[in-house]
């Protein structure tokens, strides 16, 4: 049953990260419009993304364990020229493109900054949603903002939930237990 489980959430993690971007990808055309989407998100995003792909593939992990992210990247990629042609400048993204392929080459350069980029990458991805907050909070608009995207989003970050309640489960106890420890030294 357990196997089942897992195979199923990694299965159904993959199928909803290759269909992700394509809900925001159909509203930003259908508006013809990039408002409400913060290119700084999208930026970090796909820079979270990128580190994330080039780690996995340094140290050869196996390909079922991040292929979701070159499809993410390619959506994220997509995504990011609609921004800049609905804003009148494709262009623009071309620079962005630039340091991201270039990125790819210079992260595995040297062993530590592909390890700090790594350890850096979870920060990136939570810029990413801070800044998206932050434009729909300053423009009160989520103009083309997909919801449907953002809910799936929420689900492949949900099957990471119950480890995280589970290490603060178990660094409580592990807190209890040496303060209950500390306790009885003293008593003695």
């Amino acid at each position: 049953m357990r196997e089942q489980l897992l195979l199923f959430c990694n299965w159904s993690t993959l199928g909803v990260c290759a269909a992700l971007k394509l809900p925001q990808i159909s509203a930003v055309l259908a508006a013809r419009s990039a408002r409400g989407i913060s290119l700084p998100s999208l930026l970090l995003e796909l820079a979270g993304f990128l580190v994330f792909l080039r780690y996995q593939c340094y140290y050869e992990y196996p390909l079922l364990t991040y292929l979701e992210y070159p499809i993410l990247i390619a959506q994220d990629v997509l995504l990011l020229l609609c921004v800049f042609h609905f804003n009148g400048n494709v262009r623009g993204a071309v620079p962005y493109l630039g340091a991201f392929v270039a990125s790819w080459f210079v992260l595995p350069l040297q062993k530590w900054t592909i390890d700090l980029a790594m350890n850096l990458s979870t920060f990136i991805s939570a810029a990413s949603k801070f800044a998206q907050l932050q434009y729909l909070w300053k423009t009160g608009d989520s103009g083309a903002v997909s919801a449907l995207t953002w809910s799936l989003a929420s689900y492949t970050c949900a099957i990471l939930v119950r480890f995280v309640i589970m290490l603060a489960l178990n660094l409580w106890v592990t807190a209890t237990v040496l303060r209950y420890r500390t306790a009885a030294v003293k008593a003695e």
